[in-house]
């Protein structure tokens, strides 16, 4: 019997196991999805579900809340000024897990955690404005005309 045991472990210490909730919510807010595997998605969904009602609050406490939890200014603000306001009429259920199959190295069930409504563009915060208009045609034209 599981009484009184409230989530799973993961095969890591406390430490480890709370730097990677951390990490997870950090890049579940910046990009907006991410790929992990599935008991790490389901470890992942509650959490990332609390700190979104957490941030439809406005108040200086959960602002501070919100900092202290993320360790990370950039995150709270998203959470605060965009993910909140995307979901003031919804109550609950701001993420979805979908499953991805498996794993080709070690055969783990691997998942896709997204928020419900995301905004597609979020994916490519990262990528240098190079590597995204590198197929565009003016670009082939300047390597035409250097040549």
């Amino acid at each position: 019997m599981r009484h009184k045991i409230a989530n799973k472990k993961l095969n890591r210490t406390s430490e480890h196991r709370k730097a990677l909730l951390k990490n997870m919510l950090n890049s579940l807010i910046k990009y907006e999805q991410i790929k992990t595997t599935l008991p790490k998605a389901k470890f992942l969904k509650p959490q990332a579900d609390k700190i979104i009602t957490l941030g439809k609050k406005e108040t200086l406490q959960t602002t501070k809340m919100l900092v202290s939890k993320l360790q990370d200014t950039k995150s709270a603000n998203k959470v605060k000024k965009t993910l909140s306001k995307r979901y003031v009429n919804r109550n609950g259920g701001y993420t979805r897990i979908i499953k991805a199959g498996f794993r080709y190295g070690d055969n783990a069930p691997m998942a896709i955690i997204e928020f419900v409504d995301r905004d597609v563009e979020a994916k490519r915060v990262d990528k240098k404005k190079k590597e995204i208009n590198k197929n565009t045609p003016k670009a082939e034209e300047k390597k035409v005309a250097t040549a």
